[in-house]
């Protein structure tokens, strides 16, 4: 294997790049959510940054704090696409998306509830205000929370800055409430099982819920998005950064800063997907996987990544674009694929058709 070397000042500016590119897209859509929060916050981060650092930042630190959960309420409208979506939920990020949460809801006979569980510096309506309404439109009782809820001075990142940035604390933490959450759903509907969807972030964390928080006798099935089932080398960067941090150097520290607690556990080979990986095991009781990829994923990279290893029991790995080229999905649209939303929908009952239309990268 070749022996690369990088100097002390290429390290820093690739951290600096990396940051850098968090802190622009923090400050954009701060600035959508009001003057008077984006200046409180901002000026939190800078009486941070002024304190100074007191000692070298190691990655792992940074999962110390404790994040919460809490359960939205209300309904957003219905969105076509990521974008829109994002906004709305910038300047609403208590409410849930339309159709999900309603504590009243009995599910039908051979329909176990759905539980929605978002990614990354998403929330609750963002990631599933196309979804959602089409679940409950299909019969399904719907249900969605907010997780890994994580302030930024406390390990959540830049991107905690933002209203409605949340899954961003430890990801052990967000599986143990996403199945508080579950006990809350299966005690309310009378049911036995429930079924899962998770995008991005929200994959693992129900993975994590399945293998080590008595999940995998409460859910039926398992469906991910995009999700970094095996980690993401965010185009290189991340896997580079893992790799020297191997060997003793603490590069991913900095850089956790930026990102925050759960986006260094999701970078290739990191403590917490070797964990969730451990032994080779994927799949975990009867549960039923279903993995969707898509080919223009820019952030669970490469899109293979995301899919479990061919032959796992129970396991379908799906590309999106197989047999459906105009669907340009790439990783925050995925949820917005009118594709992916029939996948889901197979995945729960076999009878529901795929089908295939065109679906735009990012715009959705």
């Amino acid at each position: 294997m070749p022996h690369h070397r990088f100097s002390r000042r290429a390290w820093t500016r690739r951290i600096a790049t990396t940051v850098a590119a968090v802190a622009t897209g923090v400050g954009v859509a701060m600035s959508l959510a009001g003057p008077a929060a984006a200046a409180d916050q901002q000026q939190q981060l800078a009486d941070f940054i002024a304190a100074g650092a007191k000692k070298p930042v190691v990655a792992e630190t940074i999962l110390a704090g404790r994040s919460s959960w809490f359960t939205p309420t209300g309904n957003g409208p219905r969105q076509e696409g990521f974008l829109p979506a994002f906004g709305y939920g910038l300047t609403n990020p208590n409410i849930a998306p339309p159709g999900a949460n309603d504590w009243s809801c009995k599910p039908k006979q051979g329909q176990d509830p759905v539980v929605l569980v978002h990614g990354t510096w998403e929330n609750a309506y963002n990631n599933w205000a196309m979804l959602s309404p089409a679940l409950k439109s299909a019969g399904y009782c719907v249900y969605a929370l907010n997780y890994g809820i994580l302030p930024t001075l406390q390990g959540g990142g830049l991107g905690a800055l933002l209203p409605g940035a949340f899954g961003t604390g430890d990801i052990a933490q967000s599986g143990a409430q996403l199945g508080d959450f579950v006990t809350k759903v299966l005690s309310t509907t009378g049911a036995s099982k429930v079924n899962l969807v998770g995008h991005s972030q929200g994959g693992i964390t129900a993975r994590q819920y399945i293998r080590y928080d008595g999940g995998a006798s409460k859910v039926a099935n398992l469906v991910t998005l995009g999700a970094t089932n095996n980690g993401t080398s965010l185009d290189g960067i991340g896997t580079l950064g893992r790799t020297i941090n191997n060997l003793g150097i603490d590069v991913l520290g900095p850089i956790a800063l930026g990102v925050g607690a759960s986006g260094i556990q999701q970078v290739y080979d990191s403590p917490f997907i070797k964990n969730l990986n451990k032994g080779g095991v994927y799949a975990v009781g009867d549960v039923k996987y279903t993995i969707v990829g898509s080919r223009y994923d820019e952030i669970t990279t490469p899109y293979q990544s995301t899919f479990f290893p061919a032959g796992t029991k129970n396991t379908r790995n799906i590309v999106l674009q197989n047999g459906c080229e105009q669907d340009t999905s790439d990783h925050l649209s995925l949820s917005y694929s009118p594709r992916a939303v029939s996948i889901v929908l197979n995945a729960f009952d076999p009878a529901v058709p795929i089908v295939c239309a065109p679906n735009a990268w990012l715009l959705g």
